[in-house]
């Protein structure tokens, strides 16, 4: 980096920039190695519930057992929809309109009279994005039953999170599919300074109010080459087809210049953690078709990539896996954006709240490239 006029020239993208220190989480791109607060994000996904780990993610601890009990039956009640807003979903909800887009009609309209978060207690600020947090998955199930024509499955207050989202998402309530799900969801909570995370962070500093903050990091998670990927990777593996048609798939892609979902990462230089896990879970769980198929298209890429571009190390990235998981415990592939949704909005919440409480608005600058300017 070199410093003009007490400017700072940075790599295209903030590639690598430091802007702000956080107690949230990183990414250990060159480890293969993620983590929420001090503890290893996949452990935390073999071993805990979501909300346990929402509460670390808040809290920053886990939680003990009536912490635990407290904390989930809070998000149960906020899980309830009011009947205002389901209306309001009635109203807007088409075929042709998508859970996200929906979610961001619902949270906008529930956050109209929201007061800044400059002008927030701490409690105050947590209790908003509680609030919101919990809602999301609710909305989300609801703006997807309804646009299929389906009745909406009301939240049960009682029932775990990950179980509630399936049941009100699909009816279902098959525990193993349950089990792989909140696996995903506590995978996919937070990873690092995302362009996500950092839209919302970015809202967040001038001191907005937290359903701003929580659609600006939803407006950039909208865009394919960030939240919309899990469902192109998915359909890469419909385009294949036969494994053995994989290499000369690659070849064109290659050639066209073309990028391959589900493949390659902007931080990790070798097997990306989350991909790993999830592998592992649809392999030990299901034998199906579209796990062999998976496993044997991932070998296949890999091999052909290390072929055509020798030295060039491409692995599989969570949105290669993510569609099979949730392809395997019932999600139709319009849900596996907003799946994602659902998991990352704990930490975007997480990030919101930790930025508001510095108080500090993040205001960089642009490097002017144009005609030079006529002065009077």
């Amino acid at each position: 980096m070199n410093a003009t006029n007490d400017l700072i020239t940075v790599p295209r993208g903030l590639k690598n920039v430091i802007v702000t220190d956080t107690r949230i989480g990183d990414v250990r791109g060159s480890e293969g190695f993620y983590h929420y607060r001090q503890y290893d994000a996949t452990q935390l996904a073999r071993t805990e519930r979501f909300e346990d780990v929402w509460h670390l993610m808040y809290r920053g601890a886990l939680p003990d057992a009536a912490e635990s009990a407290a904390f989930a039956k809070r998000i149960g009640e906020l899980r309830v929809l009011d009947g205002p807003t389901v209306d309001l979903l009635r109203r807007v909800v088409t075929p042709a309109v998508e859970p996200l887009a929906a979610l961001r009609v619902a949270l906008a309209a529930a956050g109209i009279l929201e007061r800044p978060l400059f002008d927030l207690s701490e409690e105050e600020r947590t209790d908003a994005a509680l609030r919101y947090t919990a809602l999301a998955p609710t909305i989300v199930a609801a703006a997807h039953r309804l646009s299929r024509g389906l009745d909406v499955i009301d939240a049960d207050p009682t029932a775990a999170h990950a179980a509630d989202y399936l049941r009100m998402s699909t009816g279902s309530t098959d525990a193993a599919a349950v089990e792989a799900l909140q696996t995903y969801l506590i995978t996919t909570i937070d990873h690092g300074f995302n362009a996500s995370t950092f839209a919302g962070r970015v809202v967040a500093s001038s001191g907005s109010d937290m359903t701003s903050s929580i659609l600006g990091a939803l407006g950039a998670f909208l865009g394919p080459l960030h939240g919309g990927a899990p469902g192109r990777a998915l359909a890469a593996l419909d385009e294949i087809g036969d494994p053995t048609n994989t290499r000369e798939w690659v070849r064109s892609k290659v050639a066209g210049g073309e990028v391959i979902m589900g493949f390659g990462h902007a931080v990790y230089r070798t097997h990306d953690p989350r991909a790993e896990l999830l592998k592992e879970v649809v392999t030990q769980r299901y034998d199906s078709p579209l796990v062999r198929q998976a496993t044997a298209v991932e070998a296949e890429i890999e091999s052909a990539i290390n072929e055509l571009k020798p030295g060039r190390k491409l692995y599989a990235n969570v949105e290669f896996y993510a569609g099979v998981l949730m392809s395997e415990v019932g999600l139709p592939p319009e849900m596996f954006t907003p799946t994602f949704g659902v998991a990352r909005i704990v930490g975007w919440t997480a990030n919101i709240l930790e930025q508001a409480a510095e108080r500090k608005i993040l205001r960089p600058v642009a490097r002017y490239v144009g005609p030079e300017p006529q002065q009077a």
